[in-house]
Formats: C-alpha cells, sequence, structure tokens
C-alpha cells in the first residue's frame, strides 16, 4: 500500500526516520547503479559522531571536590545535628550526562579504476538541522571542504523540521530541497524545491565533467522505500503532525488521511 502523501511522508519524519534513513540511501543505490556501471561504483559509507549533553563546550564537572576552611580542624559540634537530620533521606536515581553516539549513512559515487570519490550524496538528518548542535557543525565543515574540492555534491533535505542549511543567497519557497553541487561550478548550485503537496522530482547526479548525467528519481525511491519497509505497518496517521502543517494544507491533510482511513 503506497504512502496517502503525493510525494514525501510527513509523517516519516516524526516516527520513522531513522530507519528512513538507511532504507533511502540504499535503494538509491539500487537505482543509481545500473546507470553508472561498469566505470563507477555506489557505495553506502558511514560517520559516527558523539554529540555532547552539554550547553557549553568543554564544560567539565569534577569526580569529587574536598573543600578545606581555614581555622577548623576535625568534626565540628554540628556533625551529630546533621547526622540526625539527614538520616531519612534516600536515594534518587539519576542519570550521569553522556554524548549520545549518532550514525549518518551517506552514498559515495567512486571510479572504478581509481576508487577516487567523484559525487557525494547525502540525506540531511535532524542533527545537522539542530542550530548549535555538533552534528549541524560537523556537517557544516566537511560541506565546506567539499565546496573547495572538485567533488560533485548532492544534498536532499526532506526534514521540514529544523533549520535549513546556510545558502549565500535566499532559497526558494518549498517543504523540502534537494540541492545538486557540480565541481566545476564550485559555489554554484541548482536547488530543487517541492511542497507537501508534490510529488518528488527525477534530479540529475552529475559525474564527470561533459559526462551524461544519470536520473535519480526521488519520488520512485520513496515508494519503493514505504513498500520495502512496510510503513504503512508502523506510522500512526491519527497523531497531530509536528511540526504543524501550514494553514493552508491543515485542512487538504485532513481530507487526504480521512480518504486513506
Amino acid at each position: 500500500m503506497p504512502s496517502p502523501f503525493p510525494g514525501m511522508d510527513p509523517y516519516i519524519e516524526m516516527q520513522e526516520w531513522s530507519d528512513f534513513h538507511a532504507t533511502y540511501m540504499t535503494v538509491i543505490r539500487e537505482l543509481l547503479t545500473p546507470q553508472v556501471r561498469p566505470r563507477y561504483v555506489v557505495r553506502v559509507e558511514r560517520r559516527v559522531y558523539l554529540e555532547q549533553p552539554f550547553d557549553e563546550p568543554g564544560q567539565a564537572i569534577p569526580d569529587v571536590a574536598i573543600l578545606e576552611r581555614r581555622g577548623v580542624s576535625g568534626p565540628t559540634a554540628g556533625t551529630a545535628v546533621l547526622e540526625e537530620a539527614t538520616s531519612a533521606i534516600t536515594a534518587v536515581e539519576c542519570l550521569l550526562p553522556a554524548p549520545d553516539e549518532h550514525r549518518e549513512y551517506y552514498l559515495v559515487l567512486r571510479d572504478r579504476e581509481t576508487l577516487r570519490i567523484v559525487t557525494l550524496i547525502e540525506l540531511l538528518s535532524p542533527t545537522n538541522k539542530r542550530a548549535g548542535s555538533d552534528g549541524r557543525d560537523q556537517y557544516l565543515d566537511k560541506r565546506q571542504e567539499i565546496v573547495q574540492s572538485q567533488t560533485n555534491l548532492v544534498e536532499l533535505d526532506l526534514l521540514r523540521g529544523g533549520q535549513r542549511l546556510p545558502m549565500q543567497t535566499r532559497l526558494p519557497e518549498g517543504d523540502y530541497y534537494a540541492l545538486v553541487r557540480r565541481g566545476w561550478y564550485r559555489r554554484r548550485v541548482s536547488v530543487y524545491a517541492w511542497t507537501l503537496r508534490q510529488k518528488m522530482p527525477p534530479i540529475p547526479i552529475p559525474l564527470q565533467k561533459d559526462e551524461p548525467e544519470p536520473t535519480l528519481d526521488l519520488q520512485a525511491a520513496l515508494d519503493l522505500s514505504y513498500d520495502r519497509a512496510a510503513y504503512q505497518d508502523s506510522l500512526d496517521y491519527s497523531q497531530a503532525l509536528e511540526p504543524p502543517a501550514r494553514p493552508e494544507d491543515t485542512d487538504w491533510i485532513k481530507e487526504l488521511l480521512s480518504a486513506h482511513s
């Protein structure tokens, strides 16, 4: 059974993003491989990073602190009173702060002979779009490295939530975006924008300059992912959409889900 939405299903973002991220990248590889072989190979790769829980980087708390009060030595007269006052206190279990491990999958198209990365395909995660997060900072550093290189970049933003990644010029209006950056154009990118009501577009995947570009059908990849993972069995469409839809889409979504149920 297909998704009730004509294009990207926003409930995947709410409830199944982690699984969808891995599934979608695998399906994209399956769709691209026949178009680029035998000269290129398409591989799923993974990055792992730790997200620090403290608001301020470098914040540290000592394990034990022993303070000396000058002029006082040995037990004081108030010790017995203190022990009596705290005798009825019971322990409460709490959690210590610890970094969260995040894993992100991306695709690389490599020249089969040299193994040189020709094109990088990224699907943004919520951590990439959370302001001030380690995941965002690390991804932006990597993005900047790519802009300074000849490597092609395809960046997919299928998340309505979070803060959009920075651009030199303003993005066109839309709920979802695909950016295609050809390495020989450096900073210039082709931007594909679409709304919740639209099907996802096919986009070109750049290879070498003057070489024919294969087409990636984003909608076909979504439909295959939805079917293979059987998301219709796990997504709860009765929940309120988060982030909320645009006011002009609210009634449309209700009608869509009512016809689907």
